[in-house]
Formats: C-alpha cells, sequence, structure tokens
C-alpha cells in the first residue's frame, strides 16, 4: 500500500470518526509526508496550538487508525510546514545503496535484524482491562508471559478486531523483554511472506539464493520467542506454509515459545495446510469474547485515568456511551476521545448527558439513548422479587428464582439490543439456547398468565422510569 492510499484510507475512516468541524480543523490540511520502517511522518499548518491539540486530544486515534492500516506498529512524528525543505535537503544528502540486481539489500536486512521488536509501551498487563469475556485470555497470556517455551506452546489466541488481542500480543511482548534477556520477533504473517518472497524473486534473477535463504532462516530461527500475528494472512500461500511449517518445527524442537493470533479459529480456516493446523493445536488456544457491559463501563474509566485528561463522566453518561457505541474497544476509547475533543473545543467545564449525545451523535449505533441496560434490568428484576441479583446470575434452580432468571431474560429480550450470546454471558454465561427458551417461554405464558402480565407491565414500568 504506497502512500496515498494510507492516507486516502486514514482520511476516510477518520472522517465517520469526528464532527465535520472538528475534521476541517484539524485533518482537513494535514498531509502524509512519509511511511518507512514503521515511522510516519504527517505534514501539519505551522500552528503549535494545532499541535498540542493533536497531541492531547487525537494522538491515540490517529495512532489506532494508522496501526489499523498499515497491520503495523507505528512512531509518528508530525512536522510542521515551514521544515518540509530541510528534510527534502536531507533526504537528498543521503546516500542509500540498493544493489537490488544482486540481491544484497536481502541478505543486509535480514542479517543485520534487531530482535526485541518495538512493542507498544502502552500496551502491558497492568494497563489490559480484564472482565467476564477476557479473563481467561489475560490469564493464560500472562502465563506464557512468564514461563515462554515451557507453558502452552505454541499459544495460539484469536479474536475479532478491537478487542484486546494486539494489546495482549503487546503485553507478552513487553513483559518478556522487560524480565529477560531473551531474543524477541513480533512480525506479521505478511512480513515473513514478504521476506520469504524476496529469497524465491532473487533467485528466479540470479540462480542462486543459498545465503539469503540461510540469513532468512537465521532471522526468524535464531529467537527464544516467535511472535507472529494476523497468521490468516497464510492462507492459500502454499509454499510459505511449507516455509513457515520449517520454521515451526525448528522452533519448537528447541523448546523455543511461539505466540499465534488470528482473526478467527483455527476451524475456521479453509485452505490452510492440515499440518499447521495440526501444529497450532499442539498447545492452547484462546479467544477473547466481546466486553461484557460491566467490562465496556471499565474500559471507559480506565481510558480516561490512564491518560489523565480532564474529564469527568457521570454514571448515567458512562453507562451511555457502553450501551450505545458497540463492544469494540477500539470504538469505545475513541468515543471517549471525542468527548475530550468536544469539551476541549468548544471550552465546556463539565459534560452533561445532553451534551455527550451530541459529541457522538454521528458516531454511536442508534441516535436513540437505551436506557435499559442487562444490568439494569436484572437489578430492577432481582429488587421487585425480593432477591440478590447473583441469585439471578447464579446456579440455583428454586422455582422463585428460575421464574426471575426466566422473566430477566424475556425483558432483555425485549428491551435491550443486545445479542442472544451477550444477554446469556451477562445472565452467568449461558448459552444463547437457554436465552431463546425463556423468551419463548414467557411469551407463552402471558398469552393467559393474568398475574405475569401485571408482573411484566410493573417491571417495564420500573424500567422507564
Amino acid at each position: 500500500m504506497n502512500t496515498e492510499d494510507i492516507w486516502n484510507s486514514f482520511l476516510s475512516k477518520i472522517k465517520s470518526k469526528v464532527s465535520l468541524m472538528t475534521y476541517n480543523y484539524i485533518f482537513n490540511d494535514m498531509k502524509l509526508y512519509s511511511y518507512d520502517n514503521s515511522n510516519i511522518k504527517i505534514i501539519i499548518p505551522d500552528n503549535q496550538l494545532l499541535l498540542q491539540n493533536i497531541n492531547k486530544n487525537y494522538g491515540s486515534i490517529i495512532e489506532d487508525i494508522l496501526n489499523d492500516i498499515t497491520n503495523d506498529t507505528c512512531e509518528i512524528e508530525y512536522i510542521f510546514e515551514k521544515d518540509v525543505d530541510k528534510l527534502e535537503s536531507k533526504k537528498e544528502s543521503k546516500t542509500v545503496i540498493q544493489e537490488e540486481e544482486s540481491g544484497d539489500f536481502i541478505e543486509n536486512d535480514l542479517s543485520n535484524y534487531k530482535y526485541n521488536s518495538n512493542f507498544n509501551p502502552k500496551y502491558t498487563f497492568d494497563t489490559f482491562v480484564v472482565g467476564e469475556a477476557n479473563k481467561l485470555a489475560y490469564g493464560t497470556a500472562l502465563a506464557v508471559a512468564q514461563n515462554p517455551g515451557k507453558l502452552y506452546n505454541p499459544y495460539f489466541l484469536y479474536a475479532k478486531s478491537g478487542l484486546g488481542k494486539t494489546h495482549l500480543m503487546h503485553a507478552i511482548g513487553n513483559y518478556i523483554v522487560t524480565h529477560s534477556d531473551k531474543k524477541v520477533l513480533y512480525i506479521t504473517a505478511e512480513q515473513f511472506t514478504n521476506d520469504y518472497r524476496a529469497i524465491i524473486n532473487n533467485k528466479n534473477k540470479n540462480g542462486n539464493n543459498i545465503s539469503y535463504l540461510e540469513a532468512f532462516r537465521n532471522k526468524y530461527r535464531n529467537v527464544d520467542v516467535l511472535m507472529i500475528d494476523d497468521i490468516q494472512f497464510l492462507e492459500s500461500k502454499t509454499k510459505t506454509q511449507i516455509e513457515f511449517t520449517n520454521t515451526f518445527n525448528s522452533l519448537h524442537d528447541n523448546d523455543k515459545q511461539i505466540i499465534i493470533a488470528s482473526d478467527t479459529s483455527i476451524n475456521d480456516y479453509k485452505y490452510l495446510e492440515d499440518r499447521l493446523k495440526t501444529r497450532f493445536r499442539w498447545g492452547l488456544t484462546e479467544s477473547i469474547n466481546p466486553p461484557e457491559f460491566e467490562l465496556r463501563r471499565n474500559i471507559i474509566k480506565n481510558k480516561i485515568m490512564i491518560n489523565n485528561f480532564d474529564l469527568t463522566l457521570s454514571e448515567e453518561i458512562i453507562d451511555y456511551i457502553a450501551n450505545n457505541c458497540g463492544s469494540d474497544i477500539r470504538n469505545l476509547e475513541n468515543a471517549v476521545l471525542r468527548i475530550v475533543a468536544y469539551k476541549a473545543a468548544f471550552n465546556i467545564p463539565e459534560i452533561t448527558l445532553e451534551i455527550a449525545q451530541d459529541a457522538l451523535q454521528e458516531y454511536v449505533n442508534t441516535p436513540i439513548y437505551r436506557v435499559n441496560s442487562v444490568a439494569k434490568i436484572i437489578d430492577v428484576v432481582a429488587k421487585y422479587f425480593g432477591l440478590d441479583a447473583s441469585m439471578i446470575k447464579g446456579k440455583m434452580k428454586k422455582k422463585n428464582i428460575a421464574d426471575a432468571r426466566a422473566i430477566t431474560m424475556y425483558l432483555c429480550r425485549v428491551l435491550t439490543e443486545e445479542s442472544l450470546e451477550r444477554i446469556g454471558l451477562e445472565i452467568g454465561g449461558r448459552d444463547h439456547s437457554t436465552v431463546i427458551y425463556s423468551y419463548e417461554k414467557i411469551s407463552n405464558e402471558l398469552k393467559t398468565n393474568l398475574k405475569l402480565q401485571e408482573e411484566i407491565k410493573i417491571l417495564k414500568d420500573k424500567l422507564c422510569e
């Protein structure tokens, strides 16, 4: 992807996440100068206050979007327009020797590779917000980091984009680098493929690639920990899969830790070699589920705290964001950034629910504020029937508790837009079929049970207060 494509993609994404006023004031006059070796240079107008505003309020969202587009962990540098000529002069005076025809650049690039990749220092185990949906993945990732090569090898982690997979990968890397002198290599499957293709292309040009193949293998096998992200990129790339299998075997046979990340489970791969899928199952496979309501709330609070934002949000506003901005962690964090920027842009002393709704009107899933959440419905139903909320989420099968639990599931299905899976998860980790059964049971009983009709009416009234 060239710089023009990267920047066009960035502008398209950022336009959907900020107001038109913010886009025109902050981003419209920006330009991408270069993207090279995970370093991105962005040109901005000669305005020191603008730079301060970008760093304070938009740095994280810019970084997240560009990392997502480039599939890289980028260092971003902002350059004033007045300094561009100086950069051009340096570029012209710098002698760059790349003997592409001889293939020397391949050998130099691979043999001089620096290990202990630049992990994002913000992504640690301490800054990872733990909840029911991700506590198992967190625990196993920490165990792998503490005992690389000895426990859960390979470690296969999968999750949809935006659920914390990259955070955990970087947390593992940061932990190992900080607590040991092990060589850690963090790359994407695309980088692995490109390195291997460079060797093949060199052979086609010069008829000999033995030294370059040796350099390639030294890079990927002379490590203590190999972390490879987006493994799904290897699908349908038969030759690269064979080389990766050999790399995998070499590392595993020598008790070197292999950590693999993917956006889908092993079983969902149609064009990945069976021998690779078998090897991935040798160790531990773990997934990260979408965050439940309480975890979404904690993620929002954590974003404010770790960034020291000058922002105080009421529980009502936090509930609004958690309910309306999806279950993607990036979306939740970006919603907070939107409010921070809105507060700064209009010099607002205190954020109210109405102001938050206005700031996020182009961002939320629906313009209507969903008053009810699964957590709120559990609480209201429990109080009405004289129970503790933990009883509804628990396993007790006494009739009064089971009936209250069924009513809770029915109301969640009727009064929220949460999925069946999410409702079941928040009500004690039950599966979607249990939610469907309870919903249908209450629906059928409502046709003839006058007492139940009255109870449901009272509960709905309480939930609308």
